[in-house]
């Protein structure tokens, strides 16, 4: 499969975070404020708390709960969604990508936003960024209690928006979502490389892809 043949698309599927949005908040967010967040609520050090935190990890990626703020504040005895405000100065967009979704707009393509986010989440970062006066339409994978990892997730999505799969692209920086599009018949797929702006970009990706928005062709 090769990049995007714009005549042969008539919807764009559009993932947020890592895709639109830097994934460094995120990455930030989970990875170092809240291990500091809980180990001060159960007085201990940063390193435990991130160990006790991976093993919550452990058999949850990708799996609706992983992405669920009243799952992990009821599991950390945290306010998450509140706590997303204390570094919410790091919500941003990745390169180019206002430009892309103007561009989109112009050909009359018609573009939706499909993202695993929490609506808390998605509610926060839309006010930061306007993100939602620049698409059609906002899916967040709790209104269908599927992930997008889930074939689950694309029999809802098929019945909630119309679409054709076969014209339909789905930009993504998550290879096992990808996948999971692709089994259930997504015709255009295409990877974000370059999710976080403070880590490198990946160069071990088995779809198509991009670092940002500018490589592509109109």
């Amino acid at each position: 499969m090769s990049l995007p043949d714009w005549q042969q698309i008539d919807t764009v599927l559009l993932d947020m975070d890592g895709t639109l949005l830097d994934l460094h908040f995120d990455n930030y967010f989970w990875l170092e404020h809240v291990p500091a967040q809980y180990a001060a609520h159960h007085g201990l050090s940063e390193e435990e708390a991130l160990a006790e935190l991976n093993k919550s990890f452990t058999g949850l990626r990708g799996t609706l709960n992983w992405y669920c703020l009243d799952y992990w504040t009821e599991l950390t005895s945290l306010p998450i969604a509140e706590l997303k405000r204390d570094v919410q100065d790091k919500i941003g967009f990745r390169p180019h990508v206002k430009d892309f979704l103007q561009r989109l707009r112009a050909m009359g393509k018609r573009s939706v936003i499909v993202t695993n986010a929490h609506r808390a989440s998605v509610d926060l970062k839309l006010e930061h960024t306007g993100l939602d006066q620049l698409v059609d339409r906002i899916i967040s994978s709790h209104d269908y209690q599927e992930p997008k990892e889930s074939q689950a997730f694309w029999d809802h999505l098929s019945g909630d928006e119309t679409f054709n799969p076969a014209r339909t692209l789905l930009i993504d920086d998550s290879e096992a979502v990808l996948e999971s599009a692709a089994r259930w018949g997504i015709g255009w797929l295409l990877a974000i490389y370059h999710p976080d702006s403070r880590k490198p970009p990946k160069t071990d990706g088995r779809f198509p892809g991009v670092n940002h928005f500018d490589e592509l062709k109109f």
